[in-house]
């Protein structure tokens, strides 16, 4: 009876431990909760390929907040994250990019090695291609927005970095991500101009 017992806790055991691992991620350091597990599996399958093909490692570090004081200043705000980004990256196997986000703290970040600092444009990818969707106006929830922005971003990542080495992912999510960035752009380009007409011809109406 004892030994069936014991039988009986090691199976347990084993479940509970591949239940709780079968999702795991090399690549998401941190989940946060935010990240839906389509995306999450998507992903995985993009960062295997770029470390295979590409030999770069492409790291997710997302939160729903880092629990900072909301009156914060700024100033502190900026030194804190750039410690806790420092030391997630003392760990990461180079040549990486890390992403990372902070969705209540409206915070997003890419941290690229020296390595492929020439290849990889932090700029271009937060503007092109996870900002656009993080400030959609849509009946999306906050969660389902970075959720998309996150894959949207990874995605771009490595693709940028396989076209450097003219490889082709077979995991590519395509254009589809740049075409939403393009579209929200064009749309706020569009705002800005209307508002600028609305405004001179309120001016030329007061003038006469």
């Amino acid at each position: 009876m004892r030994n069936y017992n014991f039988l009986k806790v090691a199976v347990f055991s084993l479940l509970l431990f591949l239940s709780t691992n079968i999702y795991a991620s090399k690549f998401i350091l941190n989940d946060g909760g935010i990240i839906d597990q389509r995306a999450i599996e998507k992903i995985e399958q993009i960062g295997n390929e770029s470390q295979a093909k590409l030999g770069v490692n492409i790291y997710v570090y997302a939160n729903k907040s880092l629990n900072l004081d909301e009156d914060i200043p700024t100033q502190d705000k900026i030194k804190y994250i750039k410690e806790y980004e420092t030391k997630i990256t003392k760990d990461l196997v180079k040549p990486y990019v890390l992403f990372t986000i902070a969705l209540e703290d409206t915070h997003v970040n890419l941290i690229v090695s020296s390595e492929l600092k020439d290849v990889v444009d932090k700029n271009d990818i937060l503007n092109d291609y996870v900002v656009p969707l993080l400030a959609s106006k849509d009946k999306n929830s906050l969660f389902a927005k970075a959720s998309a922005a996150i894959l949207n971003g990874y995605a771009a990542i490595a693709d940028i970095v396989a076209e450097s080495k003219n490889v082709k992912l077979e995991s590519s999510i395509g254009n589809s991500g740049k075409v939403a960035g393009t579209i929200w752009k064009v749309f706020m380009y569009t705002l800005v101009v209307v508002g600028i007409l609305l405004y001179t011809f309120a001016v030329l109406k007061r003038k006469k």
